[in-house]
């Protein structure tokens, strides 16, 4: 399989050294594995005094370590006291009491530590608990639109983006010729993600009820939900559910980075809004590879292609509410603070509906933070009435 370098690297590479345990964590085939084996092969080439400890769970050489206390032995029979010490472990929730031989690692301060492991057993808001040291996450999506670039090497064309749009960032799935056949590999991928990660982990009894609500989320993405609207859905189809277990289902789904849940924002008032959010893929094509391409809505594809490129880069993301109507994205990073709207088509000049619909939202806004509409203008950046207009293919190719 081909191999590009991607930016995570050098988030890696920035925190060497550092007493933290380095988590890699993400959404299964995201690329995890592959990002430690580009790092363990930049420290040979940059640490001539590396000592490289390396263990991949997925082989079955190391069946024999998935005892903690069996892992421990391995890795300190490898100490080498002379050189500078580094633990890399894929997979590492496939070994019983993992958090055990990682804390006792870190306690010894003299390893360097990285790890990966399946998302649903590395979770962010775990990671206090699990280990007593300080950790440092590095969250690894599927590959955006410039990526995919990269990969094919191909120029940002309408062909280009048109075959993103279809195929998606799961890279895995490039190997495929045959759109159904990755498809296929998509679907086995998130199939997998469910069964493997949520189900077992979170030891769920009702799996046609998660199945259910998945297939909810996925035909509603990009739309305002609520466990209630869900609910209700389900138990006209005689589900006999309710929003505590509808809530705690999607909260499995969340943790193992199928979705990506954004809350409302209500710009006015400045607060949260409470009941009503919305919900992204964490690679859009799952949405093709699970219902097909039939009755495509191009406009929720390209705002769940948004949402993700912009928690890709790094923003916190909300969905703006301002006079009981909608601004799609309020991305904020440090004191840095933009309103955005996506549309799948703005029509053919200023006078049309779907211009005048997006860009009067933005407008009713007051506070002088910029304004754009992302959008298949296939058109150079323009502005109107200082709201930036960006054609989506080039914004998300920069």
């Amino acid at each position: 399989m081909k191999i590009i370098k991607r930016k995570y690297l050098q988030d890696i590479i920035d925190v060497m050294g550092t007493p933290d345990i380095k988590v890699i964590t993400g959404v299964r085939r995201s690329g995890k594995s592959e990002l430690l084996h580009m790092f363990s092969d930049y420290v040979k080439n940059n640490d001539e005094k590396s000592n490289i400890i390396y263990i991949d769970f997925n082989l079955d050489e190391f069946d024999y370590l998935k005892d903690y206390k069996e892992l421990i032995k391995y890795v300190s029979e490898r100490f080498d006291s002379k050189k500078n010490n580094y633990i890399m472990i894929d997979e590492v929730q496939m070994c019983n009491d993992f958090e055990k031989a990682i804390n006792n690692f870190h306690a010894e301060a003299k390893y360097d530590i990285y790890i990966t492991g399946s998302n649903a057993f590395l979770l962010s808001s775990d990671l206090a608990t699990l280990f007593t040291g300080r950790t440092y996450s590095i969250e690894v999506y599927p590959f955006s639109y410039k990526e995919f670039l990269e990969y094919y090497e191909l120029d940002n064309t309408d062909d280009s983006f048109d075959r993103y749009v279809l195929e998606g960032g799961f890279s895995g799935s490039y190997l495929y010729k045959e759109i159904e056949k990755k498809y296929n590999y998509i679907r086995d991928v998130y199939k997998t993600m469910i069964v493997r990660d949520i189900v077992q982990r979170n030891k769920i009894q009702n799996t046609t009820l998660l199945d259910s609500i998945s297939d909810f989320l996925i035909d509603n993405v990009s739309r305002i939900t609520s466990y209630r609207s869900i609910t209700d859905t389900l138990n006209t189809n005689k589900a006999d559910t309710n929003d505590k277990t509808v809530g705690a289902y999607i909260k499995y789904l969340c943790e193992a980075f199928a979705f990506y849940k954004v809350r409302r924002y209500d710009i006015q008032g400045k607060k949260y809004l409470a009941t009503q959010d919305k919900y992204y893929l964490s690679d859009h094509a799952v949405k093709y590879a699970i219902q097909g391409t039939k009755n495509m809505n191009y406009g929720n594809i390209y705002e769940n292609i948004v949402a993700m490129e912009l928690i890709r880069r790094g923003y916190e993301v909300y969905v703006g509410v301002l006079y009981e109507k909608e601004v799609d994205f309020v991305a904020t990073k440090r004191n840095e603070k933009i309103y955005i709207q996506v549309s799948s088509d703005l029509g053919d000049d200023f006078d049309s509906d779907t211009f005048k619909r997006e860009v009067d939202q933005l407008l009713k806004i007051k506070d002088a933070y910029p304004k754009m509409i992302i959008a298949r203008t296939k058109h150079d950046d323009y502005q109107y009435e200082g709201i930036q207009i960006v054609d989506i293919a080039n914004w998300l190719s920069r």
